[in-house]
């Protein structure tokens, strides 16, 4: 609504969504899926909602790459490679990583919207300007605590993607660097695969 004084017109104010008001001590894991106008692949951190950015073109290119290379090696007796699904890994902690390998018995039926995190064995976070302080802080400290082992982070290094891999300490509950990759990455964990990072800047 706009309002005049005088001859002057103000701006008129976006309506703000009623989620966009959080309760006093913050949402919870289930209050995603019944909270009305939510926007698509939203998250939940501390109890407080994160809306994703859209994609930029590193970021699609990357997430092909990937998703391509982890689906054609993951032996599909024991795991399942998953994107744009959400991971509850506590009351007010429901992040959703740009992709996961859960263990093959864990698919849940087609209208679920999240995993719990005994499912996940991987979590990948494709770093985002708008969210590397989450990407690179605060959600594999979340992933690690939760339990999920093994943890893998992607940069844009400009001419090329970098690829950090991580596997969880069970004494410390937390993830330490096993790698670090720049151009073709040959891995064990959680099985075996090869990715070429130079895919990413050549499609």
């Amino acid at each position: 609504m706009s309002l005049s004084v005088r001859g002057v017109v103000s701006v008129s104010a976006e309506p703000v969504a009623e989620w966009q008001w959080p309760p006093t001590d913050g949402y919870t894991a289930d209050d995603l899926d019944r909270i009305p106008g939510l926007p698509a692949h939203t998250e939940l951190i501390d109890g407080i909602i994160a809306v994703m950015s859209p994609q930029k073109h590193f970021h699609m290119k990357c997430l092909r790459v990937l998703e391509g290379a982890l689906d054609r090696a993951a032996p599909w007796d024991r795991f399942r490679v998953s994107r744009e699904m959400s991971i509850v890994l506590g009351p007010r902690q429901r992040p959703e990583p740009d992709l996961i390998v859960i263990h093959a018995d864990a698919e849940v039926d087609a209208q679920a919207t999240w995993y719990p995190a005994s499912a996940v064995v991987l979590a990948v976070e494709v770093v985002s300007p708008e969210s590397e302080i989450r990407d690179r802080e605060r959600k594999p400290q979340l992933y690690a605590e939760a339990g999920i082992p093994h943890f893998w982070r992607v940069e844009d290094a400009g001419d090329h993607a970098v690829l950090y891999v991580h596997e969880r300490d069970p004494a410390t509950k937390r993830y330490v660097p096993v790698g670090i990759y720049h151009d073709r990455a040959t891995l064990k964990q959680p099985f075996a695969v090869e990715i070429d990072l130079s895919e990413v800047h050549r499609r």
